[in-house]
């Protein structure tokens, strides 16, 4: 369309003015049709080759533009000519080189960030205004107890087949706690953070969920901890100079013959050394240090258990784990104690170890008396016992070695009598 006008009114520059010369100056009027004919004829054809450059260029900047339009950056304009259409095809060729690096660069944090946002532990869904869910990671696919991605469900049929606490936190569609009861698992504490937000036009649900149980739990833990170190300074203070006091008082008796005396001094002798070990319990629990992982041999650590308690043991080919030898076998240890000592015979104690896709699977079980609701809500806190001569950390302890390894650890009552415990240490 551009070249046809410029050739009009080429025609029309050089026609008219003929036409009027010829006029004034009486000229026949079939020298000047021909001589316009003519004069049109060349003004025409050098009008179509002076503007087929410019024709051409402009075409191209229309491709180009129409290849930004599209999201196609690769396309760079061949004209280079030393004029206007020139400047303006390099600044389009510098335009698209530093649109196509800031594309490459958005596409690498985009990446980034879903790379981010899958490993993370928290639960993300993204959610448009027709209720489709258009992300989710794998954090949110656990949570909901789906194999699959969530990407083109519904939201409303997503919670269909969710738990009845995540489906009524969902709809009240407010920031806050809940509780999700899971099988085989201990009550979990989430926290939901919601948010509306506009992405590509259109306004889409941000929800947010965050485990909190662990966080909970390790700062309880950490006050527990505190309490430890401060009485086992205290005692660890008495202590010393009690001892010292002892060892100069029998050395000043040595020669005093009095029987009661000797059984006064082995008394309090027995009652340090009882109160130091105490100590020392305590202390392993408050102080326990970060893991150092190893392949454990499974073979060799169950022998070694076998040489201490009767157990029933199941162990897979293809177990793999990565602990620490000394802190895992305490943890075995502490919970083939326990399980002894429910009031189960020997013969009913195992220990069965396999394999999973989420890291190795570690379960004591035994057919004892079994915990109540209420004993077992504080099995795992520190000091809790039952027991007249428990100290109430061997559970806790073992809490304290299954989460340094970041791994899980529940208690459940088994339907045929007794107690299971599972550990959780992750791949």
């Amino acid at each position: 369309m551009l070249r046809y006008k410029i050739i009009a009114l080429c025609i029309m520059a050089a026609v008219l003015p003929l036409l009027a010369t010829s006029y004034f100056l009486a000229i026949p009027w079939a020298n000047i049709v021909l001589a316009s004919l003519l004069c049109a004829f060349i003004s025409g054809f050098l009008a179509y080759k002076l503007s087929a450059p410019l024709v051409n260029g402009m075409a191209a900047l229309e491709t180009g533009l129409l290849n930004f339009k599209d999201g196609e950056l690769a396309s760079l304009l061949a004209y280079n000519g030393k004029d206007e259409l020139g400047n303006l095809c390099h600044l389009y060729n510098q335009t698209a080189k530093q649109l196509r690096q800031e594309k490459q660069w958005i596409y690498q944090r985009e990446l980034m960030l879903d790379k981010v946002l899958q490993s993370s532990p928290q639960a993300v869904l993204l959610v448009n205004d027709q209720d489709f869910i258009v992300y989710s990671n794998h954090s949110a696919r656990s949570l909901f107890e789906k194999q699959s991605a969530l990407e083109g469900l519904t939201l409303k049929s997503l919670l269909t087949h969710s738990s009845e606490q995540l489906t009524r936190a969902v709809n009240k569609g407010i920031d806050g706690l809940f509780t999700l009861d899971r099988a085989e698992q201990e009550s979990q504490t989430w926290h939901m953070a919601t948010g509306r937000l506009l992405l590509n036009n259109q306004f889409h649900q941000l929800l947010v969920f965050k485990q909190l149980t662990r966080e909970l739990s390790r700062q309880e833990v950490e006050v527990w901890k505190k309490v430890i170190r401060i009485i086992s300074h205290e005692l660890n203070n008495s202590l010393g100079p009690m001892s010292s006091m002892l060892h100069s008082a029998q050395l000043l008796t040595k020669e005093v013959d009095e029987p009661r005396l000797k059984r006064v001094f082995t008394t309090i002798e027995d009652r340090i050394k009882h109160l130091n070990e105490f100590v020392q319990g305590y202390g392993k629990f408050a102080k326990l240090p970060t893991p150092q992982l190893i392949t454990i041999n499974w073979t060799n650590l169950i022998e070694q258990l076998k040489n201490q308690w009767q157990v029933n043991v199941t162990l897979n080919d293809d177990v793999s784990t990565q602990a620490d030898h000394t802190q895992l076998e305490q943890l075995l240890i502490n919970l083939l104690k326990n399980a002894h000592e429910s009031g189960s015979t020997p013969e009913d104690v195992s220990l069965t170890v396999q394999q999973e896709t989420s890291g190795t699977h570690i379960t004591v079980s035994d057919k004892g008396k079994g915990m109540s609701e209420a004993v077992m809500a504080n099995a795992l806190i520190p000091f809790y016992s039952t027991k007249a001569t428990g100290s109430g950390l061997g559970l806790a302890l073992c809490r304290e070695i299954v989460e340094a390894h970041h791994g899980q650890i529940s208690l459940h009552n088994r339907e045929q009598g007794g107690l299971s415990v599972h550990v959780l240490l992750p791949a």
